[in-house]
């Protein structure tokens, strides 16, 4: 297991875009990167400079548009109330689309940055 690790490192380090061109094929991309790592305006660095895509969706519908919506995506595990409870993808998906409605209710917009705390 190590040795894959190890592998993997240096693979990263040795050829950057290669590396992580290729794991970053198993995302989805609105739009395709021009470069990998922009290292034009050092030690400023972009990765992925050009491209477009949404985390969110990565992380959750992509698995429901590849067939895993019933998948367990979350598992809520509380020590304080002893409530464990289990979240599918799809299920993960119709929350968080209810959670954007009300954002947007709020006036919420593309752009805007929002601070959720919990208790």
């Amino acid at each position: 297991m190590f040795n894959l690790y190890a592998e993997a490192h240096e693979q990263s380090i040795k050829d950057p875009d290669g590396f992580w061109g290729r794991v970053a094929e198993d995302c989805h991309w609105y739009k395709r990167w021009d470069k990998v790592l922009d290292d034009s305006n050092i030690p400023f660095y972009r990765w992925f400079a050009g491209a477009e895509t949404n985390t969110c969706y990565n992380a959750v519908d992509l698995h429901v548009d590849n067939g895993m919506g019933n998948n367990t995506a979350i598992i809520y595990d509380s020590p304080v109330t002893g409530v464990i409870k289990k979240y599918t993808f799809s299920e993960l998906r119709d929350q968080a689309s209810k959670f954007a409605g009300v954002l947007s209710s709020k006036g919420v917009g593309k752009g805007d940055r929002v601070i959720i705390t919990c208790p």
